[in-house]
């Protein structure tokens, strides 16, 4: 009885070794974020590279569709999904830059063309670098900095807020941390190598906070987005029809909500978010 029940704890031991020697595949699979055919030709596009500690990773800036350079515009810093490229997310997330603002995308470390190793500690150095040098750019307001993430990406968004200011933040189907799925594995959660601890971190978050979340999230569950809202000062949820990969479902409301969330955050001025709304959602 005894030795059959140490060989169970041998074999759990092993797993519980295995597990935290090769979770950041897990977390970070970028095998599967598919093929990376790099930027397509969009007018005023620039490609950044930012080399860190061995990591060479690449930036996309994305300048408001009216920007006028002599002025000073707001620019939503977007972190994505664990099996996404920047490469996937241009087309889908450019309609910021019809609402006004500047985008930039920046890769993982070990993402698409960029070198190194996906962790928490180097994603944050990058995201960081990042922000330094748009902060300094002569075309952008660094007091209207917004900072939005998706699924893993909401997690490098907490992160950067708690290192750097933000006039608001936008979370696509975010985690309250990641080791609350440890249990989910049958791990304790110490094993966690890449906490992204975003519920310690939206706590003391300042700013308006917005936050999408799928009723019907089967990977990251809705209780999450929950969590989240409430936690923050400045909170709010809306809520999806949707799972975890199809959030949100409807782009035009998604992008509507966050048009009326960003007037009211200060980024977007009354008039000129007005106008953006009605011309953005203008039927075809």
């Amino acid at each position: 009885m005894i030795s059959s029940v140490l060989w169970i704890f041998s074999l759990y031991l092993v797993y519980c070794v295995m597990l935290f020697l090769f979770q950041r595949q897990i977390i970070f699979p970028a095998g599967m974020a598919g093929p990376a055919p790099g930027p397509a030709a969009v007018p005023g596009l620039d490609i950044v590279w930012f080399d860190l500690d061995g990591n060479r990773v690449e930036a996309w800036y994305l300048p408001p569709a009216d920007d006028p350079k002599q002025k000073r515009r707001p620019v939503v810093i977007f972190a994505h999904g664990n099996a996404e490229l920047i490469d996937g997310c241009l087309e889908e997330f450019s309609a910021f830059t019809q609402l006004g603002l500047g985008l930039l995308l920046v890769e993982y470390p070990g993402y698409g063309r960029s070198r190194g190793r996906p962790s928490q500690a180097g994603i944050d150095a990058v995201y960081t670098a990042a922000y330094d040098w748009l902060a300094a750019r002569p075309d952008v307001d660094p007091h209207r900095i917004v900072l939005a993430g998706r699924s893993l990406g909401s997690g490098v968004a907490c992160q950067l807020a708690a290192k750097r200011s933000s006039a608001a933040m936008i979370l696509i189907s975010s985690f309250t941390s990641v080791r609350s799925f440890a249990g989910r594995y049958g791990v304790p959660a110490f094993l966690v190598r890449d906490p992204f601890d975003n519920l310690a971190a939206i706590r003391t978050y300042p700013k308006p906070l917005l936050v999408f979340h799928g009723l019907r999230d089967d990977v990251i569950p809705f209780v999450h987005g929950l969590d989240i809202a409430a936690a923050a000062p400045l909170g709010r949820i809306i809520r999806w029809e949707c799972a975890h990969n199809d959030c949100p479902p409807d782009r035009r409301a998604f992008f509507k909500d966050i048009a009326v969330f960003l007037r009211d955050a200060g980024v977007l001025t009354t008039s000129r978010g007005r106008t953006i709304r009605q011309g953005f959602l203008r039927e075809p």
